[in-house]
């Protein structure tokens, strides 16, 4: 299967709705929306807070598998740098906690795409296929 920049966008795309539907500043999140119904949960909210769920799931174990605990650890500093190097240029300040909130989820967004695509990159650059391990008994 060929990795195409249509499918790094899709990856990024439903990373992206992952977390903003999960959680974001905007007031508009499945997080905001429990937290106003605590008292009154209905099986709207438990429904799509199970398919958020399986999304999140899905998206863990896939960026787990191909970039490790290490490849996260280092992409998720690479990222802190990054953050560091807005505030230091005078373009996030970290006083503003919705535009810090905005670029973090942006950022998480974009680690679980990578993790997504992760496998097939390696793939194109070394010709080391990554696989699940097989329990064969």
């Amino acid at each position: 299967m060929r990795l195409t920049s249509s499918g790094i966008a899709l990856r990024f795309l439903f990373s992206i709705l992952l977390v903003l539907l999960t959680y974001n500043p905007s007031g508009y999140s499945y997080f905001h929306w429990v937290y106003q119904n605590i008292h009154n949960l209905t099986p709207y909210i438990a429904i799509t807070g199970l398919m958020l769920l399986i999304g999140w799931a899905i998206y863990l174990k896939a960026t787990l598998n191909s970039l490790g605990f290490v490849g996260i650890l280092l992409a998720s500093a690479l990222f802190a740098c990054l953050i560091w190097l807005f505030i230091y240029w005078k373009i996030l300040d970290l006083n503003n906690r919705s535009a810090v909130a905005w670029v973090v989820e942006i950022l998480l967004s974009l680690l679980l795409a990578v993790g997504m695509c992760w496998s097939h990159i390696t793939l194109r650059w070394s010709g080391q296929v990554d696989v699940d391990e097989i329990d064969e008994r």
